[in-house]
């Protein structure tokens, strides 16, 4: 293999909220639009953003974050997507600096050029002094400029281009200011919408497209969007290849049926090319349709919404049936988050109504008025350490003893338990299969401690 040349962006932010989603969506639409191969990237363990990105770009979004990846996969999937791309779009989580490691630590350590976006809408002068401290914060931060979002009017852009100090715009020769990349108006049209989780699945919205298209006008109008394919030549990174282990197909011959829907549809792109790649064969259904269990030997429910599905997944009885006869003829199951949810005898909704769920589980489920759990986790398995995340709204009670507790990779985090009856393993913790994949065919083999 060969080094890959391509532009790429990190596009990043002093905080969440700022626009980061909607810029980067927009660029991607914009481009795609035009007939350019676009891959996007998502910095952090993150299954909502992905949705839009994907729609945008046309292309399947994988998750970049130094914790959870480890650098080498992270190059090996930056290279594969320079070798066959036009453009590499990644955004950032949280703010620039925010995180341990932080998508400033990403952009530093792979050479990334980091566009900021900053909402403008209540600042003017003080627009300059973010614009400063972002570039100037860390030594080695590659730089590619900034776009304000959320601006009023003409004048309101002025003011926030004038506050910006020339050395943090990089003027090039002839009076081109290279840093500043423009301005998107404040304009409800433009907002992506929200629930508890974040952004709303781009699916569930018949007016996605549309809302992206808009984006993407706008931003056409914007220095930055109408740089040609040779402007962004500006911000080319090489992505050298990086040698990787041969995998071995532990689930040769294997079918796993995996549950995808609005319930469940919190699924890495990349864990479903991690199952791929060790030779099982994938085989969805929908739980919301109450469609049976497919015939295989090993299932995976993934998180998702089924707080906001409870009474279709109650009244499910023909999948509830099936998933029973799996387990009881002592087929492994994997539910993590919000796949794990509708095990338990019942689900006590926001409104404190209980539901009757599946039952499979001793044990119930509330879910809570604020975010419970949130940050990286690892679970040190027979087979050595998986890595993964923790991101949920809502406490489980079981008289279960957990057969493990995760370790959680920051020093604010608490461990999640790992529940196991028979062939069942249930958690919170959102495993990132690359990170093992002998431990993850464990899962999907015999059961897991």
């Amino acid at each position: 293999m060969s080094t890959a040349h391509c532009p790429a962006l990190l596009i990043a932010a002093p905080a969440s909220g700022q626009g980061k989603t909607t810029v980067t969506a927009a660029l991607a639409r914009l481009h795609a639009r035009q007939g350019r191969r676009v891959r996007v990237f998502k910095c952090g363990p993150d299954f909502l953003d992905p949705h839009w990105h994907q729609l945008a770009s046309g292309q399947p979004v994988h998750n970049l974050d130094l914790w959870l990846n480890g650098e080498a996969d992270i190059r090996a999937r930056l290279h594969a997507a320079a070798a066959s791309s036009d453009l590499i779009l990644i955004e950032g989580v949280m703010g620039l600096f925010d995180g341990e490691p932080s998508a400033a630590d990403l952009a530093i350590q792979l050479g990334l050029p980091v566009l900021a976006v900053i909402d403008a809408g209540a600042m003017a002068g003080t627009f300059g002094a973010l614009v400063h401290g972002l570039r100037h914060y860390r030594p080695g931060l590659p730089w590619a400029g900034v776009l304000a979002n959320r601006v009023a009017g003409e004048g309101h852009e002025q003011m926030l281009r004038t506050s910006v100090r020339a050395d943090d715009l990089g003027a090039e020769p002839g009076g081109i200011d290279a840093g500043w990349l423009g301005a998107l108006r404040r304009d409800a049209g433009f907002t992506l919408p929200e629930r508890h989780l974040g952004l709303t699945v781009a699916s569930e919205l018949p007016d996605a497209l549309a809302r992206l298209d808009a984006l993407a006008d706008a931003m056409a109008a914007t220095p930055l969007g109408r740089l040609d394919a040779a402007g962004w030549q500006r911000w080319a990174v090489a992505f050298e290849p990086v040698a990787q282990r041969p995998v071995v197909p532990l689930l040769q011959g294997r079918r796993v049926a995996v549950a995808r829907d609005a319930a469940f549809c919190f699924i890495y792109p990349a864990n479903l090319d991690a199952l791929r790649a060790l030779g099982a064969e994938l085989a969805f259904f929908s739980p919301l349709a109450d469609e049976p269990v497919p015939d295989g030997d090993a299932l995976w429910l993934p998180g998702g919404y089924p707080e906001l599905h409870a009474d279709a997944l109650a009244q499910g009885t023909r999948c509830r049936n099936s998933l029973a006869a799996h387990i009881a003829a002592g087929k492994p199951v994997w539910a993590e988050c919000g796949g794990m949810m509708p095990l338990f005898d019942g689900l006590r909704l926001a409104d404190g109504r209980r539901v009757p769920m599946w039952g499979l589980l001793p044990g119930e489920v509330a879910m809570q008025p604020r975010l419970v759990a949130l940050g990286p986790q690892r679970w040190d398995t027979a087979q050595g350490a998986l890595r993964g995340h923790s991101f949920h709204h809502s406490q489980t009670s079981s008289p279960l003893a957990p057969l493990a507790q995760t370790v959680p990779g920051s020093r604010f985090g608490r461990p999640e338990a790992v529940y196991g009856q028979g062939p069942v393993r249930a958690s919170y913790f959102h495993a990132w299969f690359a990170s093992n994949l002998e431990a993850t065919a464990g899962l999907f083999t015999r059961a897991q401690s």
